[in-house]
């Protein structure tokens, strides 16, 4: 059985080497690591991403803590112009051995609450956790600050102008048939 290829963006660091939750480390996206991750993504681009994590070791594995940040530029769902953008997200990722990632019960976390993840082979991988963690905080749908006016211009209603209502606002403002 082969092994899975490692993600795009691979920091492994060992339990052996976590240390005492006093050391930070500092992880970059190279400009190869930045472009796959942006193919990834489906980004227009990816210019910077960078972190600066803390590991915190604890009975049943780990607790990931930092910030990251990014600079990318997404297409507009409405326009398909670039909508540049930056992303300061907390990273918040607890690694836990003996977790099954393929079980079926449901954990029920609030908003307090950080990720879990299994800790497996006695490692984590600090870039694929800044990618996810970057991918969580991406706008689904990026719109340019104009995008309105632009479809306006193009002769694109709105939903107000098209909706069940629309025909009931024309009359209250007498404009009915």
């Amino acid at each position: 059985m082969t092994a899975p290829p490692l993600p795009e963006f691979s920091r492994i660091v060992r339990a052996s080497e976590f240390g005492d939750g006093t050391r930070t480390h500092d992880v970059a996206a190279s400009d190869a690591e930045r472009a796959a991750l942006a193919r990834r993504f489906g980004l227009r681009a990816l210019t910077t991403l960078e972190a600066r994590l803390r590991i915190v070791p604890e009975a049943a594995g780990c607790l990931v803590t930092g910030t990251l940040t990014a600079a990318l530029i997404q297409a507009c769902v409405a326009t398909d112009e670039d909508v540049p953008a930056q992303i300061t997200a907390d990273v918040a990722v607890r690694f836990m051995r003996g977790l099954d990632a393929t079980t079926e019960e449901e954990l029920e976390l609030s908003e307090a609450d950080c990720d879990l993840l299994p800790l497996e082979d006695e490692r984590i991988d600090l870039g694929e956790t800044v990618a996810q963690t970057l991918a969580l905080n991406l706008n689904p749908y990026p719109r340019v600050a104009d995008a309105d006016e632009k479809l306006r211009a193009l002769g694109v209603l709105s939903e107000g102008d098209v909706g069940p209502f629309a025909t009931l606002k024309g009359l209250k403002l007498g404009k009915g048939d």
